[in-house]
Protein backbone atom coordinates (compact mmCIF):
# COMPACT_ATOMS: atom_id res chain seq x y z
CA UNK A 1 0.00 0.00 0.00
CA UNK A 2 1.56 3.22 -0.89
CA UNK A 3 1.94 5.58 1.81
CA UNK A 4 1.49 9.52 1.76
CA UNK A 5 3.02 11.96 3.88
CA UNK A 6 3.13 15.92 3.55
CA UNK A 7 6.54 17.40 4.33
CA UNK A 8 7.23 21.08 4.66
CA UNK A 9 9.88 22.54 3.40
CA UNK A 10 12.23 22.52 -0.26
CA UNK A 11 11.43 19.96 -2.14
CA UNK A 12 14.80 19.36 -3.68
CA UNK A 13 16.40 18.21 -0.37
CA UNK A 14 13.59 15.26 -0.29
CA UNK A 15 14.78 11.75 -0.32
CA UNK A 16 12.63 10.31 -2.85
CA UNK A 17 13.53 8.62 -6.22
CA UNK A 18 11.70 11.46 -8.04
CA UNK A 19 10.67 14.82 -7.50
CA UNK A 20 7.71 16.74 -9.84
CA UNK A 21 8.71 20.10 -11.26
CA UNK A 22 5.49 22.41 -11.57
CA UNK A 23 7.26 23.78 -15.11
CA UNK A 24 6.17 26.05 -17.76
CA UNK A 25 5.35 24.54 -21.00
CA UNK A 26 9.06 25.48 -22.49
CA UNK A 27 10.54 23.49 -19.56
CA UNK A 28 13.65 25.65 -19.63
CA UNK A 29 13.04 26.69 -16.11
CA UNK A 30 11.28 29.85 -14.22
CA UNK A 31 10.54 30.91 -11.09
CA UNK A 32 9.09 29.33 -8.20
CA UNK A 33 9.87 25.39 -7.53
CA UNK A 34 10.66 25.39 -11.31
CA UNK A 35 13.16 27.85 -10.77
CA UNK A 36 14.62 26.17 -7.61
CA UNK A 37 14.45 22.61 -9.29
CA UNK A 38 16.80 24.02 -12.09
CA UNK A 39 18.86 25.81 -9.72
CA UNK A 40 19.56 22.93 -7.51
CA UNK A 41 19.87 20.47 -10.43
CA UNK A 42 23.38 22.71 -11.92
CA UNK A 43 23.11 23.20 -15.61
CA UNK A 44 23.03 20.02 -17.33
CA UNK A 45 19.18 20.12 -16.40
CA UNK A 46 18.34 22.45 -18.96
CA UNK A 47 20.76 21.49 -21.29
CA UNK A 48 18.82 18.06 -21.42
CA UNK A 49 15.39 20.11 -21.18
CA UNK A 50 16.03 22.04 -24.39
CA UNK A 51 16.38 18.36 -25.98
CA UNK A 52 12.63 17.61 -24.59
CA UNK A 53 11.19 20.40 -26.71
CA UNK A 54 8.70 21.47 -24.67
CA UNK A 55 5.86 19.90 -22.90
CA UNK A 56 1.61 20.30 -23.48
CA UNK A 57 -0.28 21.53 -20.21
CA UNK A 58 -1.54 18.39 -18.64
CA UNK A 59 1.57 16.11 -19.74
CA UNK A 60 4.91 15.17 -18.15
CA UNK A 61 8.52 14.65 -19.48
CA UNK A 62 11.22 12.66 -17.15
CA UNK A 63 14.83 13.92 -17.48
CA UNK A 64 17.91 12.87 -14.91
CA UNK A 65 17.75 14.65 -11.54
CA UNK A 66 22.17 15.43 -11.99
CA UNK A 67 22.83 17.38 -8.82
CA UNK A 68 19.34 16.56 -6.76
CA UNK A 69 19.35 13.60 -4.14
CA UNK A 70 16.61 12.44 -6.73
CA UNK A 71 17.42 10.03 -9.37
CA UNK A 72 15.16 11.94 -11.90
CA UNK A 73 12.76 15.07 -12.31
CA UNK A 74 9.40 14.60 -14.12
CA UNK A 75 8.71 17.76 -15.35
CA UNK A 76 4.94 18.54 -15.53
CA UNK A 77 2.64 21.77 -16.90
CA UNK A 78 -0.03 22.66 -15.05
CA UNK A 79 -3.02 24.63 -16.10
CA UNK A 80 -3.31 28.56 -15.49
CA UNK A 81 -6.05 29.30 -13.71
CA UNK A 82 -8.43 30.94 -15.59
CA UNK A 83 -11.70 30.70 -13.17
CA UNK A 84 -12.53 27.34 -13.76
CA UNK A 85 -13.64 27.97 -17.42
CA UNK A 86 -11.56 26.34 -19.36
CA UNK A 87 -10.80 22.84 -18.16
CA UNK A 88 -8.24 23.66 -15.76
CA UNK A 89 -9.42 20.49 -13.18
CA UNK A 90 -8.95 17.84 -16.22
CA UNK A 91 -5.55 19.41 -16.83
CA UNK A 92 -4.48 19.83 -13.07
CA UNK A 93 -5.28 16.02 -12.77
CA UNK A 94 -3.97 14.59 -16.11
CA UNK A 95 -0.54 16.21 -14.38
CA UNK A 96 -0.89 13.99 -11.70
CA UNK A 97 -1.81 10.87 -13.61
CA UNK A 98 0.80 11.75 -16.16
CA UNK A 99 3.53 11.58 -13.18
CA UNK A 100 2.20 8.40 -11.89
CA UNK A 101 2.12 6.43 -15.03
CA UNK A 102 5.65 8.27 -15.68
CA UNK A 103 6.83 6.87 -12.32
CA UNK A 104 5.40 3.21 -13.14
CA UNK A 105 7.01 2.82 -16.35
CA UNK A 106 10.71 4.20 -14.94
CA UNK A 107 10.07 2.01 -12.06
CA UNK A 108 10.15 5.01 -9.61
CA UNK A 109 9.32 4.01 -6.65
CA UNK A 110 8.76 6.99 -4.82
CA UNK A 111 7.67 10.30 -5.53
CA UNK A 112 7.07 14.32 -4.08
CA UNK A 113 4.94 16.51 -5.27
CA UNK A 114 4.82 19.96 -5.36
CA UNK A 115 1.42 21.78 -5.66
CA UNK A 116 0.86 22.11 -9.02
CA UNK A 117 -0.86 25.16 -10.86
CA UNK A 118 -0.39 26.76 -6.87
CA UNK A 119 2.00 29.39 -7.81
CA UNK A 120 2.29 32.13 -10.17
CA UNK A 121 -0.09 29.99 -12.11
CA UNK A 122 -3.06 31.09 -9.40
CA UNK A 123 -5.12 28.01 -9.30
CA UNK A 124 -7.15 27.98 -5.90
CA UNK A 125 -4.84 25.80 -3.20
CA UNK A 126 -7.93 24.26 -1.28
CA UNK A 127 -9.58 22.95 -4.84
CA UNK A 128 -5.75 21.75 -6.19
CA UNK A 129 -5.01 19.54 -3.40
CA UNK A 130 -7.99 17.95 -3.20
CA UNK A 131 -7.88 17.24 -7.68
CA UNK A 132 -4.54 16.10 -6.28
CA UNK A 133 -5.52 13.95 -3.61
CA UNK A 134 -7.87 11.89 -5.06
CA UNK A 135 -6.39 12.10 -8.28
CA UNK A 136 -3.57 10.15 -7.15
CA UNK A 137 -5.42 7.96 -4.91
CA UNK A 138 -7.32 6.72 -8.00
CA UNK A 139 -4.27 6.35 -10.23
CA UNK A 140 -2.81 4.03 -7.47
CA UNK A 141 -6.26 1.83 -7.30
CA UNK A 142 -5.67 1.06 -10.52
CA UNK A 143 -4.44 -2.38 -11.11
CA UNK A 144 -1.16 -2.64 -9.19
CA UNK A 145 0.20 0.74 -9.48
CA UNK A 146 -0.60 0.88 -5.61
CA UNK A 147 2.36 -2.17 -5.00
CA UNK A 148 4.58 -0.26 -7.27
CA UNK A 149 5.02 2.81 -6.32
CA UNK A 150 5.61 3.03 -2.38
CA UNK A 151 5.28 6.50 -0.93
CA UNK A 152 4.21 9.74 -1.99
CA UNK A 153 5.50 12.82 -0.78
CA UNK A 154 3.07 16.23 -0.82
CA UNK A 155 5.56 18.84 -0.41
CA UNK A 156 3.91 22.21 1.12
CA UNK A 157 6.38 25.30 0.94
CA UNK A 158 4.36 27.22 3.57
CA UNK A 159 2.09 26.48 6.49
CA UNK A 160 -1.01 27.10 4.71
CA UNK A 161 -0.22 24.76 1.87
CA UNK A 162 1.10 22.20 4.62
CA UNK A 163 -2.77 22.29 6.48
CA UNK A 164 -4.25 22.11 2.95
CA UNK A 165 -3.01 19.31 2.04
CA UNK A 166 -3.39 17.35 5.33
CA UNK A 167 -7.00 18.17 4.62
CA UNK A 168 -6.78 16.66 1.39
CA UNK A 169 -4.99 13.68 2.66
CA UNK A 170 -8.12 12.93 5.70
CA UNK A 171 -10.90 14.16 2.94
CA UNK A 172 -9.70 11.28 0.77
CA UNK A 173 -9.09 8.71 3.34
CA UNK A 174 -10.23 5.17 1.79
CA UNK A 175 -12.70 3.82 3.61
Amino acid sequence: MTIFRVFKGDICSVAVDAIVNAANNSLLGGGGVDGAIHAAAGPELLAYCRGLKGCDTGDAKLSPGFLLPANYVIHTVGPIWHGGRENESELLASCYQRCVEIAVEKGIRSLAFPAISCGVYGYPHEAATHIAVKTLRACLALGANDSLIDEIVLVAYSDQMFTFWQSALAASKPQ
